[in-house]
Parts: C-alpha cells; sequence; structure tokens
C-alpha cells in the first residue's frame, strides 16, 4: 500500500525513492508485524481464554506431563500471527503483485481450515477436530487453486518446470504433472508443520529460520542480476515475496514473545497450517520446492517419523518411538522441554546453512 501510494508522489518527493527497495519495505513489513503482535497480542489472548474456558485438549495419549503443564492454555494463537502477517504485507509489499496475493490467499485459506479445526477441539473439548478426510480435502482444494494461479502467473518454461538444486540448468518439464506436484508441496508443508508444533516455541523457530532463507532465495530469485551470477532460475516479481517472508518473520517473533515457556497461548491449527503453506507457496514460486525440504528438514524429520512409527506398527505390532512425533519421543526418553526446542532449533538452523549453500554450490 504504502509502495503505491509513494509512487504516486515520487515526482514532487523524492524521498519517497526508498519505498522502491525491496530490502526496506522488508524490514518495515517485519517490524511492523512485531508491533501489531505487540499491540494485540495481550488483547487477542484474553479473547480467547474469555471463550476457552479450558483452553486447548490435551492429548490424553500424550507425554504425562503436559496435563500439569499446558492445561488451561487457549489455543488459536495463530490468528494473532496471521493478522500482523495480513496487515504488514498489506501495507509494505507492492499490491500489484500476483504472486503477494497469491501466497496472503493461500496462507488464509489454511488458516480458516485451522481456525475450523481448533474450533471443533474446543467447542467438543477432544483433540480430534474436524474429520481428517475433510481437513485434508480442503487443503487439496485451496493447495490446488494456489498452484494453478501461481502458474498462470509464471512464465513458460518456468510454470510448469521443476529446478534442481546444485544443477545450474537443469529443468525438468512436468507439464500438468506440476499441478499434483504443487499440491503435495503445499499440504505437505502444511501438515509437516502442524506436526512439529507440540511444544512451546518448537515450531515457531524453524518456521521463522525457513522464512528468513526464503526472502533471501526471494529477493534474489526475483534479481536478474543476482540471479544470473548465482546461476539460479529468474522469476520475474517473485522478489516481492521478500516482504511477505519479512512479515512472516516479523510476526512470527511476536508470537514467540508469547509462546515461550511457559506458553500463554498456543498456535493451533490456525497457525501451524497455515504458516506451512506459506513456505510452501512461496518454494512454488521460486521453484525452490526440493530446497524447501533441506531447509525445512526438520519438519520432514517429524513427519517421517510419525510415518515410521504407523508403519512398523501396523506391520508388526511394534512401535520404533516410545511416541511419535520425534519430540514427543525425546520427552519420554527424559529430556527437558526447552532442551528439545533449543536443540531442535540449532537443527534447524544447520539445515537452513546447508539450504542456503545451494544457491552457490552449482
Amino acid at each position: 500500500m504504502l509502495f503505491n501510494f509513494s509512487a504516486q508522489f515520487v515526482d514532487q518527493f523524492t524521498a519517497l525513492n526508498v519505498f522502491r527497495y525491496i530490502t526496506f519495505r522488508t524490514g518495515g513489513a517485519m517490524l511492523t508485524a512485531l508491533i501489531v503482535s505487540f499491540v494485540c497480542g495481550p488483547y487477542i489472548i484474553r479473547l480467547l481464554k474469555s471463550y476457552q474456558t479450558e483452553g486447548q485438549p490435551i492429548r490424553e495419549d500424550g507425554p504425562e506431563g503436559h496435563i500439569l503443564t499446558k492445561a488451561g492454555t487457549p489455543t488459536m494463537g495463530g490468528f494473532m500471527i496471521l493478522l500482523a502477517l495480513v496487515l504488514a504485507t498489506l501495507l509494505w509489499a507492492d499490491l500489484r503483485n500476483g504472486y503477494i496475493w497469491a501466497a496472503l490467499v493461500v496462507t488464509v485459506a489454511f488458516g480458516l481450515i485451522g481456525f475450523f479445526d481448533d474450533y471443533a477441539k474446543v467447542s467438543l473439548n477432544n483433540s480430534k477436530g474436524i474429520p481428517g478426510k475433510l481437513k485434508l480435502l480442503l487443503q487439496m482444494v485451496f493447495a490446488l487453486a494456489a498452484t494453478i494461479w501461481i502458474m498462470s502467473l509464471t512464465s513458460s518454461p518456468l510454470a510448469t518446470s521443476l529446478a534442481l538444486p546444485f544443477f545450474k540448468s537443469v529443468l525438468i518439464d512436468l507439464g500438468w504433472f506440476f499441478v499434483v506436484f504443487g499440491i503435495l508441496v503445499i499440504v505437505g508443508a502444511s501438515n509437516a508443520v502442524n506436526l512439529t508444533d507440540g511444544l512451546d516455541g518448537l515450531a515457531i523457530g524453524p518456521v521463522m529460520i525457513a522464512a528468513s532463507v526464503f526472502a533471501i532465495i526471494s529477493y534474489l530469485v526475483g534479481n536478474s542480476i543476482f540471479s544470473d551470477y548465482l546461476q539460479v532460475h529468474y522469476v520475474p516479481g517473485a522478489g516481492e515475496l521478500t516482504v511477505f517472508c519479512g512479515a512472516l518473520v516479523g510476526a512470527g517473533l511476536g508470537f514467540l514473545w508469547f509462546n515461550a515457556p511457559p506458553a500463554m497461548v498456543f498456535m493451533g491449527d490456525t497457525g501451524s497450517l497455515s504458516m506451512g503453506a506459506a513456505l510452501g507457496s512461496v518454494s512454488v514460486v521460486t521453484k525452490h520446492e526440493l530446497v524447501l525440504v533441506i531447509v525445512g528438514g526438520l519438519f520432514v524429520l517429524e513427519t517421517v517419523s510419525v510415518i515410521v512409527q504407523v508403519v512398523s506398527f501396523k506391520l508388526t505390532g511394534k512401535r520404533v518411538f516410545q511416541m511419535a512425533p520425534l519430540h514427543h519421543h525425546f520427552e519420554k526418553k527424559g529430556w527437558a522441554e526447552p532442551t528439545i526446542v533449543i536443540r531442535f532449533w540449532i537443527i534447524a538452523m544447520i539445515l537452513a546453512l546447508v539450504g542456503l549453500a545451494t544457491l552457490k554450490l552449482r
């Protein structure tokens, strides 16, 4: 909004040229999202507490300590993240950019799915929420629309192609199968973050780390000079997603203030599903879907632990882990919650550095 408004008066006030710079607007979006979170956070938490007298339902088969330490904590805190992210993006991004609207719409859409799931859990006082098949169907429908939208904004042959990290000129044209691939990326990222969200601060930290990496990637692939130097595929207009990612980092920092142990609020599916979808959609736009697997490797590990646990139990009747997802396994082994969270953050940062290295190692 500020970019579009300032463009009308830049001839009279040359100082407004500063709004042309993506880096400046990214910093502004990050700071704005942080301030919105700090200002609105306490009101949102009080509102959630007034409607959720018993807080988020705790899994009966979960770690025993959660019944004592987490009972009564309200959920749906992801609304705080979404509010800050949307307001900051609308204020600082170029609203003529289609990629911005695609990322915003898919993020909010997945947030709505998460909201209805959280509402079902709270209103029915159980940890299951809406039926899993219905939730997955809704995710696939929104991811389908988002993928087709992004493809329509992207020039050929990038629109339907898969880029491989470490290879500078390789493009695999998937044709219309790219629609299926895009759905898998967005839905997979959304649910992977959702599975990781189980301890205070555990999910939001890696989300911010991944968003920071994709802010850099978006800026580079959206700049013809830098993309040519790094020999990555140039995607005109993708640089504007740097502002979106910056807003996501700022919103995440603001939420972490209230989600740090002991958490005053949980993000719930409202936050986890939407944040994962945001990262997935940005990766599809920037043609770095496989790099997301590296950068978001922690989310992948959590998801794989659940798959391995389920398959093993169904085939052999035995469990590989004491409990899945993986962070609960370490809880069962006696690790303190802050220890698990910090160590998982360290893993996320290492994987982020590996993901960034793919930009140069080609």
